[in-house]
């Protein structure tokens, strides 16, 4: 074997050029319900991505970062996709509440397996992944308590406190996100409905409490 064929069999399978997102992308595929990122090994991760260990550390510090950014990738990807999923609310003939949640929970079976990763980590994951998720939390909260005042102006509806409006639907959500990871998908109807009826509680009791701040004492 010549010079040449050596080096043609070495470099066989890796890819020329790779991005950051490529390289997420392999480790995604890796995770699983059992799987979190932070078990994966550097040799996995290069060998799913089809790259040198070297061209992983030109976009990557180390494992740790490489979640981190997972994380971030995650967060931003399913907001978008429920930010979407509410202006399809007429055409789809769903609210938007339901539309809402609807996609969430779809999320726990897509490719991405980004819902997943975000629950994931934000139970068993170290203290810095934990942080991340939090991190992606507020924005998720931050963005429907501007959805939720924004409402308010066009129905001139106003819900007292919508910044803990939004951090209780939230938190509600992947607290029951995080348990329908362990429930088949044929439950996961079910818990669909009990998740729009018990923020419709909430939304409603907020907008009950703004007319009558006699029962906060």
């Amino acid at each position: 074997m010549n010079i040449v064929q050596s080096q043609e069999k070495r470099t066989a399978g890796r890819k020329a050029t790779i991005t950051r997102d490529d390289i997420i992308a392999a480790a995604m595929r890796l995770v699983g319900p059992n799987r979190s990122v932070s078990s994966l090994s550097l040799r996995e991760i290069t060998r799913e991505a089809g790259i040198a260990p070297n061209s992983f550390y030109r976009h990557f510090d180390n494992t740790e970062a490489l979640a981190i950014s997972a994380i971030e990738l995650a967060g931003s990807t399913l907001r978008t996709l429920i930010k979407e999923a509410r202006f399809r609310t007429s055409e789809m003939n769903k609210g938007i509440v339901r539309m809402s949640v609807e996609t969430f929970i779809h999320q726990l079976y897509s490719d991405g397996q980004y819902l997943p990763l975000l629950l994931r980590e934000g139970i068993v994951g170290s203290d810095r992944f934990k942080k991340a998720v939090r991190k992606q939390l507020a924005y998720f909260e931050q963005e429907l308590a501007d959805d939720l005042q924004a409402i308010a102006l066009k129905t001139g509806k106003v819900p007292h406190r919508p910044d803990l409006v939004a951090t209780a639907i939230t938190r509600l959500v992947f607290s029951m996100g995080a348990d329908a990871l362990d429930t088949s998908v044929e439950h996961h109807q079910t818990l669909i409905d009990d998740m729009v009826t018990t923020i419709k509680i909430i939304i409603t009791g907020a907008h009950v409490i703004e007319h009558n701040k006699e029962l906060l004492k």
